[in-house]
């Protein structure tokens, strides 16, 4: 049995997420079923990220065993082939040690959101940004940001279904960058909580606007209490950029 690892780009915008689900299509499905297809084998793909619906990602990284030996470099176009028109592609695939662990064996994860501010709609980017008519305060929204750097409880943004075990988070940077109208937020941390990221970008959104000033984001933060929680952006702006270990 031999242990693989994958790093995969995907649209995640008609997926349920990343994990299997009984009510749509997921990213973990349409894998597995592309390599039961190639190796006659029966695999679980495990994700470094579980991404929710409508999430897209630039670098997921994920792991299966298989006791099939394959030789990588026919093995990744044929992949690609099997997985079809579906908008998932492997980037590269490599062995990897049996202890090795696409999730627990992490050490750092950065998500980044882009944010469109202008009045026109999105055509290149819909469904691949959040799309904000109101002239954003990028100078507030930078001082809210830094509340967040450090070691937390996040439990203001963590969702109600969130399995971790702990609210207690370690965000080791949060950068932003303006190119004219698309604002790309990045975040850097070991790992996060369920809708932790869009519930952090919500929240920045209402300081941009003027809705929250520094002591409103501030009192909602240490509130611990997801009522205080401004509504979570939405998914399609959220991308998993890149995994580390």
């Amino acid at each position: 049995m031999q242990r693989y690892k994958i790093k995969i780009e995907y649209d995640g915008t008609d997926f349920v997420g990343w994990q299997f689900q009984k009510n749509g299509l997921s990213i973990q499905e349409v894998l597995e079923k592309a390599l039961f297809r190639l190796s006659n084998e029966k695999v679980i793909v495990m994700g470094a990220g579980r991404t929710d619906a409508g999430v897209h990602a630039l670098e997921q990284t994920a792991h299966f065993d298989l006791k099939k030996k394959i030789e990588i470099k026919k093995f990744l176009p044929s992949l690609n082939h099997h997985i079809g028109r579906k908008p998932i592609t492997i980037l590269n695939i490599a062995k990897a040690t049996k202890n090795f662990h696409s999730r627990f064996s992490a050490k750092k994860r950065t998500y980044q959101y882009v944010i469109i501010n202008r009045q026109s709609p999105l055509a290149l980017y819909k469904n691949k940004a959040w799309h904000i008519r109101k002239k954003l305060n990028l100078r507030i929204m930078k001082k809210g940001m830094k509340l967040l750097l450090g070691t937390h409880n996040f439990s203001t943004f963590r969702s109600s279904s969130c399995s971790a075990k702990s609210p207690v988070k370690t965000m080791k940077s949060i950068s932003v960058k303006q190119n004219k109208e698309k604002i790309t937020i990045k975040f850097i941390s070991k790992s996060f909580l369920q809708n932790q990221v869009r519930s952090m970008v919500g929240c920045i959104k209402y300081l941009g606007e003027g809705k929250w000033n520094i002591k409103d984001f501030k009192k909602a933060f240490k509130s611990e209490s997801r009522s205080k929680c401004a509504p979570p952006a939405p998914a399609c702006g959220l991308y998993l950029k890149e995994i580390k270990y």
